[in-house]
């Protein structure tokens, strides 16, 4: 019996050690699992393992392993944070899988994705055919956002007998205080346009705009910089 003593001891720490670091690096690390993210937790969850089977190995091993990857990820989240350059290539970035209802092919290729695994993530959001899909995209995780077209939309229109009108994908043209110029570009859009926007929704600078989403024939929605207090109204 003292024998299973120690691994017990060792697995009940490991346990809580775990359950610290998720807590401290927070919810993204299991609602939102990119590559990056699963292969850290398979990583981790070998090296805890090898570490709680290893008859040499103590509680202070396991926590050295515990801290030294929790501060790897940390770090990680930290650079991606800091540098926003170096987020595509560490978290991924989303890829336009369907546009107007055409597959992209090169982009399909890229993502190693066949036609019957983007069926059956169709599927999965309760799209069973291709000619109801507007727009698709395909998620650093590995999931899939739809879009239907209008007619296929929830209630659809043919049942509220209104015309269907084109269905239009959001575009965000700022993220964090920065242009997205590739998007802006899309949408043969300019800065001075995005400027004058701003200015008429009383923003004298792009850094005061944390988020902007773009719909053609829509008024530009921007959201600014607000933190915990403000919101709470402490």
């Amino acid at each position: 019996m003292s024998s299973f003593m120690p691994m017990f001891l060792e697995t009940l720490f490991g346990f809580f050690a775990l359950f610290a670091l998720t807590k401290i690096l927070g919810k993204t690390q299991i609602s939102q699992l990119t590559a990056f993210d699963f292969i850290a937790s398979l990583v981790l969850g070998e090296l805890v393992g090898n570490a709680l089977f290893d008859p040499d190995t103590g509680i202070k091993d396991i926590a050295f392993v515990v801290v030294l990857w929790g501060v790897l990820l940390y770090a990680t989240e930290i650079i991606t944070q800091k540098f926003k350059r170096t987020r595509a290539m560490l978290e991924g970035s989303p890829a336009l899988v369907i546009h107007k209802g055409n597959l992209i092919r090169e982009v399909m290729k890229k993502n190693k994705l066949d036609i019957n695994q983007l069926q059956h993530l169709l599927r999965a959001k309760n799209a069973f055919s291709l000619q109801e899909v507007e727009y698709a995209i395909l998620e650093t995780d590995g999931s899939l956002s739809v879009m239907k077209k209008a007619e296929f939309q929830t209630p659809t229109k043919q049942d509220l007998k209104v015309s269907p009108g084109d269905a239009q994908l959001a575009v965000t043209l700022i993220n964090d205080g920065e242009i997205l110029e590739d998007n802006l570009c899309e949408q043969d859009l300019s800065e001075e346009w995005l400027n004058k926007e701003l200015s008429r929704q009383n923003f004298h600078s792009v850094k005061d705009v944390f988020y902007a989403e773009y719909i053609p024939g829509k008024k530009l929605f921007l959201l600014p910089y607000v933190n915990k207090n403000s919101r709470s109204g402490t």
